[in-house]
């Protein structure tokens, strides 16, 4: 259990230092906003998509889905909103699921968090393998569960 809140404590220590990052260097919001910053139904989430990928791949839920969008999101936190903060994330026993406004914001991440940890970027979203027992899921049920998120989000185009 320390190791797991060690983890976690880091990772949102790492994930809000990448939030605040040098602004000059870092990707702007340029998409619809979603329905976590908006305010307003929008299409598909990062909760919708943990829902929808549980359905795709034939389980009833991913594992204790949490909203954690705090760790990711400096306006989430009571702060300052910034550029890269994710609009969403849902921390399942499986996956962790992050929504962001753009592509570009997603790729952002995925290439500074995926140094450390397995993520994997679909459009505006991204798959990480990190926190809780994550590290159990298997790369083939990773892939399917990129695969199946890819899926979603072409539906929702």
């Amino acid at each position: 259990m320390r190791t797991r809140t060690t983890a976690v404590a880091t990772g949102t220590a790492l994930l809000l230092a990448l939030v605040a990052c040098d602004p000059a260097a870092e990707p702007t919001t340029e998409s619809k906003p979603s329905a976590a910053n908006s305010g307003q139904p929008a299409g598909l989430t990062a909760k919708t998509a943990a829902a929808g990928l549980a359905d795709a791949t034939g389980v009833k839920t991913l594992g204790d889905p949490t909203d954690n969008t705090a760790g990711c999101s400096q306006e989430a936190a009571g702060e300052k909103p910034h550029a890269n903060d994710c609009s969403q994330l849902i921390t399942t026993d499986t996956v962790s699921i992050y929504e962001f406004q753009t592509p570009k914001v997603a790729a952002y991440w995925v290439k500074q968090m995926g140094k450390q940890q397995d993520w994997r970027q679909v459009d505006r979203f991204a798959l990480a393998w990190g926190a809780r027992d994550q590290d159990l899921t298997s790369d083939e049920r990773r892939t399917e569960l990129t695969k199946a998120l890819g899926d979603l989000v072409a539906k929702d185009q």
